[in-house]
């Protein structure tokens, strides 16, 4: 009871600092989007259970399964037509859901053993093509090898992939825009004739800029995860929710209205305050652990009672998130799988939802 007062607290709070102008706080879910066979759950989905359970923001990882016209030689095996795309615009229109498209950028060009379609198509565009795809792919390896990473001062690269945000950002009616760029491990690496030797930071924060610029030029926004702005070493979070490859000073240059995507999956680690202190809005966002994801909940709760006026709107909201493909999801969602070891995802967003619904 004392949560859920603290929690009625803390809205009203909102609703009296917000003008007709002010978004509402976030409460979001990001997500594979659906293949074209699982487009008819997935709307299902989003009209009785997302609208019902209060979420406001819906992100969608796309990457390159929409079929492209600017190059379509990076259309993906599965790729949703702009018809089943407007569908997905026209269903969250209705239920007042903002809709932002997420493609990778920077880093996760590949994933285990194989390239993703910017690199398989524009094999020059690679940081460190000496590196090559295991015919079976093991983590640790001797290469260092995770995601491949596109090289971000290569001259042609940005007239590829801001081809791609401007068609995606267009056909989604969106105004803002994921870019990822979270596990950044390949960035300035020796042998890049362009990247070698580089401030690894200033090339971080100068991919950064440059696509909110781009984005900002049409008055769109730009969203991005958080860890490669964290410092592994000095935090303790270690090398893949924080950076320990000399990336995390990028927080003091890039531009400030960027929403910093915040993800702990093991604990709730309250570095949201550190994204908000340093002049971001910062999105909390948990994956599969449904009691981590009441803590960071309660945590953010926190943050925002106990905050000044000029902090407590950067703490911008809280956004579960889902890396399985979507039908995975749906179908552990709705009982027709019922794998125990795969809830995870499941129970921490009912969480998110029942936090929210308990809370109005």
């Amino acid at each position: 009871m004392k949560r859920i007062l603290t929690v009625l607290v803390i809205l009203s709070s909102l609703a009296l600092r917000m003008t007709a102008s002010d978004p509402p706080p976030v409460i979001g879910l990001c997500i594979e989007a659906p293949a074209p066979e699982q487009l008819e759950q997935f709307l299902s989905f989003m009209e009785n259970d997302l609208a019902a359970g209060g979420i406001n923001t819906l992100v969608l990882r796309v990457d390159y399964q929409y079929e492209y016209e600017s190059f379509p030689a990076l259309r993906g095996n599965r790729p949703l037509s702009k018809a089943e795309v407007k569908r997905l615009v026209s269903t969250a229109r209705k239920h007042h859901i903002t809709l932002i498209p997420q493609i990778n950028l920077l880093g996760h060009q590949s994933w285990a053993g194989t390239l993703n379609k910017l690199l398989e198509v524009f094999p020059e565009f690679d940081e460190n093509p000496s590196v090559a795809m295991p015919g079976q792919y093991r983590w640790p390896n001797e290469d260092g090898l995770y995601c491949k990473s596109y090289c971000p001062l290569h001259p042609e690269v940005h007239e590829v992939v801001f081809a791609l945000v401007d068609e995606i950002m267009e056909v989604f009616e969106a105004g803002a825009f994921h870019a990822g760029m979270d596990e950044v491990f390949y960035i300035g690496e020796a042998e890049c004739p362009r990247c070698g030797g580089k401030d690894r930071s200033e090339l971080f924060a100068g991919e950064v800029n440059r696509i909110r610029d781009h984005l900002a030029a049409g008055g769109k926004e730009l969203w991005i995860w958080g860890d490669r702005l964290l410092d592994g070493r000095t935090t303790g979070l270690g090398m893949w929710e924080a950076s320990e490859n000399d990336t995390h000073r990028a927080i003091d240059m890039i531009r400030k209205d960027v929403v910093i995507c915040d993800w702990h999956y093991e604990r709730a680690d309250p570095t949201a305050a550190y994204f908000a202190l340093k002049g971001f809005r910062v999105v909390v966002c948990p994956h599969n652990r449904p009691e981590v994801t009441e803590a960071q909940l309660e945590m953010l709760e926190d943050f925002q009672m106990h905050s000044n006026d000029v902090l407590k709107p950067r703490y911008y909201g809280f956004m579960q998130t889902v890396w399985s493909p979507a039908g995975r999801f749906l179908d552990l969602y709705y009982g027709q799988n019922e794998d125990p070891e795969r809830m995870g995802p499941v129970q921490s967003f009912r969480e998110m939802v029942r936090f929210y619904r308990d809370a109005d």
